[in-house]
């Protein structure tokens, strides 16, 4: 049996994954009615919507599988992930990747599979849609087409739910994604005995840049402080527009004298762009850093207003 490959990018596809906050809900009817069609459509025993968790497959929608889950290393999902078109097995029990895999030589006794990569927003890869048969058989260019624009109908459905916690205009979370993706991040650091510290920040004279160049450049100067905040930042690091000119970042695996050095950084990337810049305006930022004390941060609003005030403090020395 092969196990799936992890990807390249697996911490920003789980980060992206896990801000959709939708691993764990109840089964829904704009998802089921997909399966439905697609059991329905290839006359198949099995159709499901899996997302590809760290070390499981969990099913969001399934049609003819009693189980909501199985584990990643013998998902067939998690072969799909990592390419760009439909995953195939015309007969799993003679694919020397699968022939010898729990779910082919037992329950569901898969043989045909057909997996459509789901991708969210951004374009990371978070799940399949699949369908599941146990008997071979063959898909043609027409069952391709069909199964694709499926995935497509799904992938808008799970666009829905990003576009819910992504800030529209800068495309980095907004705080109810922040504090769902934060959330998760604070547990494992308690778990794991990870250090992890959180910056709070707020731009310096934003209604200045409002009232004298328009909201226009206003949005324009909110776009670029957040792309240079995400170019500074690692992959593993979690960012979100908080509301208004307020930014904020969790820095895992990281205490606060180091993140500092992250601020300094953020400061000369910030000063290039501001010397090469045509408009009249500097952008600049006010910042709190606060390390994550779970003894202390009782949950995400306790962490973040600590963040707060201390930037509250920078902001005021700057007068």
């Amino acid at each position: 049996m092969k196990t799936p490959e992890i990807p390249p990018n697996e911490v920003a596809r789980l980060q992206t994954l896990r801000s959709f906050d939708i691993l764990d809900t109840p089964q829904e009817e704009r998802f089921d009615r997909l399966t439905r069609m697609a059991r329905r459509l290839f006359d198949v025993p099995i159709a499901l919507v899996s997302l590809v968790d760290k070390d499981r497959q969990w099913f969001k929608s399934r049609i003819g599988l009693p189980v909501s889950e199985t584990p990643r290393d013998i998902s067939f999902c998690g072969h799909s992930i990592l390419g760009e078109e439909v995953f195939i097995i015309p007969d799993a029990s003679s694919d020397e990747r699968f022939q010898d895999n729990p779910l082919v030589i037992d329950k569901p006794n898969i043989r045909f599979y057909a997996g459509c990569p789901l991708r969210a927003l951004n374009g990371t890869q978070i799940g399949t849609l699949c369908i599941i048969d146990d008997k071979p058989r063959d898909f043609s260019e027409a069952d391709l087409s069909a199964l694709t624009d499926l995935a497509a109908m799904a992938e808008q459905e799970l666009a829905a739910l990003q576009l819910a916690v992504l800030d529209e205009l800068t495309e980095i979370s907004n705080r109810r994604g922040f504090m769902t993706l934060v959330g998760y991040a604070i547990c494992m650091c308690v778990r794991q005995k990870i250090s992890a510290s959180l910056v709070f920040f707020d731009l310096d004279k934003f209604k200045l840049i409002n009232d004298t160049y328009g909201h226009s450049e206003g949005d324009r100067a909110l776009v670029t402080f957040a792309k240079i905040l995400h170019k500074t930042l690692r992959e593993s690091d979690l960012v979100a527009r908080i509301g208004g000119d307020e930014f904020a970042a969790l820095l895992l695996d990281t205490p606060k004298a180091s993140a500092l050095d992250v601020i300094l950084r953020l400061q000369a990337r910030l000063d290039v762009y501001n010397d090469k810049s045509p408009h009249d305006y500097q952008i600049d930022f006010s910042f709190g850093v606060v390390d994550f004390d779970p003894k202390v941060h009782a949950n995400v609003e306790a962490l973040l207003a600590d963040g707060d005030a201390l930037m509250y403090e920078c902001k005021q020395r700057k007068g």
